[in-house]
């Protein structure tokens, strides 16, 4: 007897939880998005980005696509998507956004019925197949453009027109065919189209804010060495202070610089301090590090004494404004010993087997002067007293914070902090100071940090320097901005060490030119380039001690050594200011130089009076030798076509050159290490 065979029950799959039905006109890999649309994307007013989107339909129908942008208020603007590859079906649209808040955006697919009628007759037509046939249609479908979009009187006459057009027997049908597919009627239906199966994305967010969260200079000092002096009689040292400081800040400003960077302004706790070089040995008399917050006097919410009084720091504040510069403050969410929340809030640390509360460590590295907060022993707790501390700042006019180890702080804590402040501030601006894993430093700017510090002071070769740039320009510039620092009060490379005065030239002009925010900390103008042995930091570090760097021995823009380089600061900054294009970064493009070790890369930006800039940067990454090259240029990347030539004006030497596709370039100490060159128009 045979034996029968029973079929196994058809599965079905479920429906994606958390999904939307897919839309007759399947829309796709919508970019840039963030987190899955949970978190958004980010901008700064006027500065112009792709969305882009997959978009396509079963058979051989049109299928057209628009982006829908939506302001703060609930306005919308509908525009236009292009196809960038016919047949891929990939398309995109350049947007930006007038004002800053939070807006939305949304691509929607749709089935185009004109641009199926006008395949299809244009070769029908042309081959006499179906002539009449495909001439009605015409008319239907500009009938039902006409039905289902209000229109003018005038925008309806140009579809009625070809409508009768159309109909009219007694001419040709190849100028019947031509009324419905001329270009008034292709202009009509472009801006006002006939939609059906409309089919939309997501409404994803979009935050767009305020120019300097993409784009400013910033300078770093720590405001006790500004003004501070040495005591021969008594062997002392004698701090600066917040007066003393507002004098050093004409010069920072002349030298074209946004932002002025205060490390630590609080207290400083007595118990561990650390010496000189971060020794142990510690004099009564040395001042410690500020990034031991905390003493008798107070806290994060506290002004060291020595330093002066709030009005002096509102003093400071108002100097810095009249002279267009920002006060970025230090938040380092961190303790000393003696800092009031040890007493107050001993649950707020962690306590070891022994009972003693455990300093913070980077094995080998001890930080026995600091204690880190413990966010879960008390989360409640620590969210509200550093909320009311950064309410102490803002209340005395500050809206930049440079916060310091932001990724040994629960990320769930920042974007509460974050999103909190920008509840009642939302110009304000977080640096997060993040030298860790992709992975976290990538987070933090996902949950609201403007910027973050990057890998820049480490990548000096070729590949390495490129590779990584378009990965920030490309891949997470819509969430992630960067800030390049070619040294800080921590980092001093080798390469800083021994690639002597080309070095210092060519990493502040890579930076400044490279990405849109940039800083660089005080004495960079003196390269000060010694370091303390075993480390990549500089000798003497100004972090536990005083340092007078005597500026009045220099001239604003040189030295009467020949030692600083504040000259060439100034100049880079300005050509900064004077060329729009270098205020973004996604428009950075990368050319093809033939020796490994000169770069090349443009940055172009068309302006709203309609004016060109394109900026060329010839680089020579060899700080000891000279290079010569042949480069070649993408010239569409530069708005040109590729039989162009154009006058190459060299804003670094003033020598202008006749360029074109291909070129030679010849680069070395012992001249300039870089080009910043403008492209001319002939």
């Amino acid at each position: 007897m045979a034996t029968r065979t029973r079929k196994k029950p058809v599965q079905r799959i479920p429906p994606t939880v958390g999904t939307r039905p897919l839309g007759r006109i399947p829309v796709a890999d919508v970019f840039p998005i963030v987190d899955d649309g949970t978190r958004p994307s980010k901008s700064v007013v006027g500065e112009e980005f792709d969305i882009t989107a997959t978009v396509y339909r079963e058979g051989h129908d049109a299928v057209n696509a628009n982006v829908v942008l939506t302001d703060p208020a609930g306005a919308t603007t509908v525009l236009p998507m292009t196809c960038i590859n016919p047949g891929l079906d990939h398309w995109s649209v350049t947007v930006s956004a007038p004002t800053t808040g939070l807006w939305t955006y949304r691509v929607e697919g749709w089935s185009d019925p004109y641009g199926t009628w006008h395949h299809d007759a244009t070769i029908k037509v042309a081959a006499d197949v179906d002539t009449e046939v495909m001439l009605e249609e015409g008319a239907r479908v500009l009938e039902r453009a006409l039905a289902a979009v209000e229109r003018t009187p005038e925008q309806a006459a140009v579809l009625q027109d070809a409508i009768g057009k159309l109909r009219d027997t007694a001419h040709s049908p190849g100028n019947r065919l031509g009324a419905g597919v001329s270009a008034a009627v292709e202009q009509e239906l472009a801006a006002r189209p006939l939609r059906e199966f409309v089919s939309p994305s997501f409404d994803y967010p979009w935050l767009v804010e305020r120019e300097r969260a993409l784009y400013g200079a910033w300078y770093e000092f720590f405001p006790r060495s500004e003004g501070c002096w040495f005591n021969e009689e008594t062997g002392l040292w004698h701090s600066g202070t917040f007066a003393t400081a507002a004098e050093r800040l004409p010069a920072v400003a002349e030298m074209g610089f946004d932002v002025i960077y205060l490390t630590p302004i609080h207290p400083i706790g007595r118990v561990n301090r650390k010496g000189p070089n971060n020794t142990l040995i510690v004099d009564e008399h040395d001042p410690g590090s500020p990034y031991a917050i905390g003493a008798a006097e107070g806290g994060h919410d506290a002004i060291h004494p020595e330093l002066g009084t709030f009005d002096d720091f509102d003093a400071f504040v108002a100097r810095a404004r009249e002279l267009g510069l920002e006060v970025a403050l230090d938040i380092a969410l961190q303790c000393a010993p003696d800092h009031p929340w040890v007493i107050e809030h001993p649950e707020w640390f962690t306590t070891r087997n022994d009972g003693t509360i455990a300093y913070a460590e980077n094995p080998p590295k001890k930080y026995q002067d600091i204690y880190p907060l413990n966010f879960d022993n008390d989360p409640k707790g620590i969210y509200a007293e550093v909320r009311r501390v950064i309410q102490v700042w803002l209340d005395h006019g500050i809206r930049i914070f440079r916060v310091d180890n932001p990724h040994t702080k629960p990320v769930e804590f920042w974007e509460w902090l974050i999103g909190d402040v920008a509840l009642d501030y939302p110009e304000t601006i977080w640096l997060a100071e993040a030298f860790t894993r992709p992975a976290m430093m990538h987070g933090l700017g996902k949950v609201g940090f403007q910027q973050s510090y990057t890998y820049y002071a480490w990548r000096n070769e070729k590949w390495d320097l490129e590779s990584y740039c378009q990965e920030l320009a490309r891949d997470s510039a819509h969430y992630m901005r960067p800030s390049f620092w070619p040294t800080t009060h921590d980092i001093l490379t080798p390469y800083m060490t021994n690639g002597g005065p080309a070095a210092w030239k060519l990493r502040a002009a890579l930076a400044a030119t490279l990405v849109p925010t940039y800083g660089i900390y005080a004495g960079y103008e003196l390269m000060e380039s010694e370091p303390r042995p075993g480390a990549q930091e500089q000798i003497d570090n100004e972090k536990y001690q005083f340092k007078n760097r005597h500026w009045e021995d220099y001239e604003q823009y040189g030295s009467k050594s020949g030692q600083s380089i504040g000259w060439w600061l100034a100049m880079i900054n300005r050509i900064r200011r004077e060329h729009p294009s270098l205020h973004w970064l996604r428009n950075l493009r990368f050319h093809n130089a033939e020796n490994s070790s000169v770069m090349v890369f443009s940055k172009r930006r068309v302006l709203p009076d309609g004016r060109d800039d394109t900026i060329i940067v010839v680089a020579n990454l060899d700080p000891h030798h000279n290079q010569s090259t042949w480069f070649h240029l993408n010239m569409p990347e530069l708005g040109l076509h590729w039989d162009d030539s154009f006058p190459a004006h060299d804003l670094v030497t003033g020598a202008t050159w006749h360029w074109s596709q291909h070129n030679w370039s010849w680069l070395g100490p012992q001249n300039e290490p870089v080009h910043i060159v403008q492209v001319g128009r002939y």
